[in-house]
């Protein structure tokens, strides 16, 4: 019988800290840097009000993106941080069968999940009578996107993998924070001003969907057919992806239907891929570490979190209790710097703490009980792990953030 890890109880909170110091700087650096990042993309979603109205629809597009694009560059990072830690994968750079593989297979579920994101969100717009441009656009500017966004993600979620692990840093705590929202709103931005230009020549936007449509599913059979390797991520990936593009969608749907308020307040449209991005981040995190030390042996997939589950989860709470209140601070700096009207630093903080500190401890038990039940069921965690607990992370927070800024607006106004 395998014997049962034993994690003694620490005697202070200041020898937890010290032996998870390492783990709580990297994590920290990783989460401000993408804070940062966020606020980017935050101020470009706030500044899009006029791509919002030309392209009616798109706000029930955009979370999905940012959260299909952190779903499968997530589970990249956190199988090539596996490989890394147990030595499949050397951190050089070296030609590698089982690199190409996750490239490959990577490219291929963005592609094919860029096309059923389109679509789904063309679909719930119709179900609930939102404004929405045609499906010809959706398709293209979610397919434009996701390249774009393949081009720039892959490279750095190598580069961030493998010199963090040559640097003697996890790429657990530091990777799969970064995959995401910074480069899915420039993308979605520049595939906007190409199928502007693509509509300046007569049918030529026509054209270049019925050549690229067939193009991304055969692109999809001959990856599934290509290796083993590859069957297996896109068999174990595929489902899960597509229940987590629905639920990314359905994220957007809620955004969409509070846009009016939304408009009204930039430093809460600031907010969201702010929000979003940290929580999606923090519960990554979790996700990539729970999985790494399922695979290693490290963790125990019991019914009851024990040992090093719980330590996890204490290092995810003292993370959330920094960054929350910064990133409300962030998002009304940014307010007054850009000299919009706020709503106010006392408000946005409170407002970014009550729901992040609503959303983890939820999040934290979702996890947990999702990375046993894969492993159990003799699913590799590092497909399913992510994309579902980030993509339920994007839906419950986008829920929790709208309710909690309605409730605390709402008092403003009384």
């Amino acid at each position: 019988m395998k014997q049962k890890m034993i994690r003694h109880p620490y005697s202070t909170f200041s020898s937890f800290l010290k032996e998870h110091d390492n783990i709580l700087k990297e994590s920290l650096i990783a989460l401000l840097i993408c804070a940062c990042g966020d606020l980017i993309a935050g101020i470009i979603l706030g500044k899009m009000n006029i791509f919002l109205e030309t392209f009616p629809g798109l706000l029930v597009l955009i979370p999905g993106a940012i959260g299909m694009r952190g779903n499968i560059f997530g589970s990249f990072a956190s199988r090539l941080s596996t490989a890394l830690h147990i030595g499949i994968i050397d951190p050089k750079f070296n030609h590698s069968e089982e690199l190409i593989n996750n490239i490959f297979s990577s490219f291929v579920l963005t592609l094919f999940l860029s096309l059923f994101l389109a679509i789904i969100a063309k679909v719930i717009c119709v179900i609930f009578g939102f404004p929405s441009m045609d499906i010809v656009d959706f398709i293209l500017i979610s397919l434009i996107a996701g390249i774009i966004s393949i081009a720039i993600m892959l490279p750095v979620t190598m580069f961030i993998s493998f010199r963090s692990f040559e640097r003697g840093w996890d790429p657990d705590n530091v990777t799969t924070p970064f995959v995401g929202d910074l480069f899915t709103l420039p993308a979605i931005v520049v595939a906007i001003f190409i199928i502007s230009a693509l509509k300046s020549v007569v049918y030529l936007e026509l054209i270049v969907f019925m050549i690229i449509i067939p193009l991304v599913l055969f692109s999809f059979v001959y990856c599934y057919n290509y290796s083993e390797e590859n069957r297996i991520i896109i068999r174990q990936s595929t489902p899960v992806l597509l229940i987590c593009s629905v639920l990314g969608v359905s994220a957007g749907g809620i955004l969409n239907s509070s846009l009016e308020t939304l408009l009204t307040n930039p430093s809460l449209l600031t907010l969201v891929p702010l929000f979003s991005g940290e929580s999606g981040g923090l519960v990554s995190i979790l996700s990539a570490r729970l999985s790494s030390g399922i695979h290693s042996g490290l963790i125990e997939p019991l019914k009851r979190p024990e040992g090093e589950s719980i330590h996890n989860f204490a290092i995810i709470i003292l993370l959330m209790l920094v960054m929350y209140p910064f990133i409300g601070i962030l998002a009304e700096s940014s307010s007054v710097l850009l000299k919009v009207v706020g709503i106010g630093f006392d408000k946005i903080i409170l407002i970014s703490s009550i729901a992040g500190f609503i959303l983890i401890p939820i999040m934290l038990i979702l996890v947990y009980y999702i990375s046993i039940l894969s492993y159990n069921k003799g699913y590799d965690p590092d497909n399913i792990l992510i994309p579902i607990s980030t993509s339920v992370t994007d839906s419950i927070s986008s829920l929790i953030l709208i309710s909690v800024s309605l409730v605390i607006t709402g008092a403003i106004f009384i």
